[in-house]
């Protein structure tokens, strides 16, 4: 693996948690939201990561020299999450039914809260990778002084 091969890791995994982050930072928002453009109350959403082979140099490919562990960390599809909604007696609420009832985004708090903990620590650890990459070039670099 390459120093670029590092970099370009460390980069995508940061690129996908920044995307999570999004998502989670969005249901979090949209807790309360009882209608939506769709209909139906706000489903929570859920990103799905993939490792995939990083594209070889046009110099790699012609040598043959692709190595397989080099991979990158791609969003591959976001997911609704599929439990019923929460029903909640409001009946002056303008999306109340019949009953009274509204329908409020299966979303639980503390289990957003530590999605986005677990998020902002791989956001952290693919920060530390690069920092460390990046010594390990500049002392590499010092070595030839």
């Amino acid at each position: 693996m390459s120093f670029l091969d590092s970099l370009q890791t460390s980069a995508t995994g940061l690129s996908a948690q920044r995307f999570r982050m999004n998502l989670i930072s969005s249901n979090l928002a949209n807790i309360n939201t009882t209608r939506t453009q769709q209909g139906g109350p706000y489903k929570r959403k859920d990103a799905v990561f993939e490792a995939k082979p990083q594209q070889p140099s046009f110099q790699e490919a012609l040598s043959n020299q692709v190595a397989p562990e080099n991979t990158d960390v791609e969003v591959t599809q976001i997911v609704e999450d599929d439990r019923p909604p929460i029903l909640k007696y409001d009946p002056g609420h303008p999306d109340a039914d019949a009953d009274g009832y509204i329908r409020l985004p299966n979303i639980n708090v503390v289990e957003e809260m530590v999605n986005m903990l677990s998020a902002s620590r791989s956001y952290e650890a693919n920060i530390t990778a690069l920092r460390s990459t990046k010594d390990m070039a500049s002392d590499a670099l010092d070595i030839g002084k």
